[in-house]
């Protein structure tokens, strides 16, 4: 009978704490920060989908009448003049790294019910076992290769001299560093799954030709 190899147990492990990073960076709000020893800076940090100010002045506004203040969602309803500055707060960049995150996050949720039949319903005796890990590993592949997207291109324009305001004093934050964690839980959890459906197909071909073999045995001696 065959058995789950190193490389799937592992890849279980991995993927969990992949999971958890991807959930920990897609939700949090820290991936630019502003220095906190600057008491009068006007912005504070930010996430993909938080923005927290101090006390941001409207930019639409040369006449800085109107002040934004406290964590707010990016696609908040109900602060007045907020969805008038939402192109200043989501430009393409943030855009695309907020679309290709995503991916990687919706990749993670698809990926965990999978593995939950891989860990608790399927064993490699099944037919449907090596078409399961096979697809596991190239979806959290292709998750981690969205997040690197994501990270690069956060990481390329985020901290730009335009965008957010005190750009000196900011800095990534933890939330990104995250993240970039993330990408390669991601992918070495892809890789460990595809090995192991690679291990499985090897141990399939060799049980079959080990029971082809037997038969032709068995009619010799008839």
């Amino acid at each position: 009978m065959r058995k789950r190899s190193a490389s799937g147990n592992i890849a279980v492990g991995v993927f969990v704490l992949a999971a958890l990073l991807v959930i920990i960076a897609f939700f949090s709000t820290s991936w630019l920060v502003s220095d906190h020893r600057i008491t009068g800076a006007a912005f504070n940090r930010l996430g993909l989908w938080h923005h927290c100010f101090r006390s941001l002045p409207d930019p639409s506004d040369e006449y800085h009448r109107r002040f934004f203040a406290g964590c707010r969602w990016i696609y908040d309803p109900f602060t007045t003049g907020y969805d008038q500055i939402r192109g200043y707060l989501v430009p393409t960049f943030m855009i695309l790294t907020q679309f290709f995150y995503t991916l990687a996050f919706i990749g993670v949720i698809v990926s965990a019910v999978g593995v939950l039949i891989f860990f608790l319903c399927c064993t490699p005796e099944e037919d449907r076992f090596i078409p399961l890990v096979f697809c596991l590993g190239i979806i959290l592949v292709s998750s981690g290769i969205s997040a690197a997207f994501a990270t690069l291109i956060f990481g390329l324009y985020a901290n730009q001299e335009n965008w957010m305001p005190g750009h000196d004093n900011n800095f990534f934050g933890w939330s990104y560093g995250v993240a970039i964690a993330s990408v390669f839980a991601l992918i070495a959890a892809g890789v460990l799954f595809l090995a192991e459906a690679r291990i499985q197909n090897r141990k399939k071909r060799y049980h079959e030709e080990a029971q082809r073999r037997f038969e032709r045995n068995q009619e010799t001696r008839t």
